[in-house]
């Protein structure tokens, strides 16, 4: 993949905390990372209004359903995490 370097400003104390969450993958990888993140989101929330307009609003039911979809999906999530960081222990 193609990369281009670019200067942003950035508060220094969010800098800190960010170097110190990166150092293994790196700085830019990170950014890279939180930039794909808000992306998507961005993209998703479209999606959210545009199906907003086009069928109406979520009843609350309805967003609690998928809040908890959202849960089970992140647990399943965690536990294969943690199956992996295990396996990779086994490994070394």
């Amino acid at each position: 993949m193609a990369t281009k370097k670019i200067t942003v400003t950035i508060p220094e104390e969010l800098i800190d905390e960010i170097r110190a969450e990166a150092a293994e993958r790196g700085l830019s990888a990170y950014v890279a990372e939180a930039l794909r993140f808000k992306r998507d989101r961005d993209r998703l929330l479209e999606l959210v209004n545009w199906l907003g307009e086009e069928y109406g609003p979520v009843t609350e039911e309805e967003g609690a359903a998928a809040l908890e979809e959202l849960e089970d999906l992140d647990a399943e999530h965690e536990r294969r995490r943690a199956g992996e960081k295990r396996d990779a222990g086994e490994a070394a």
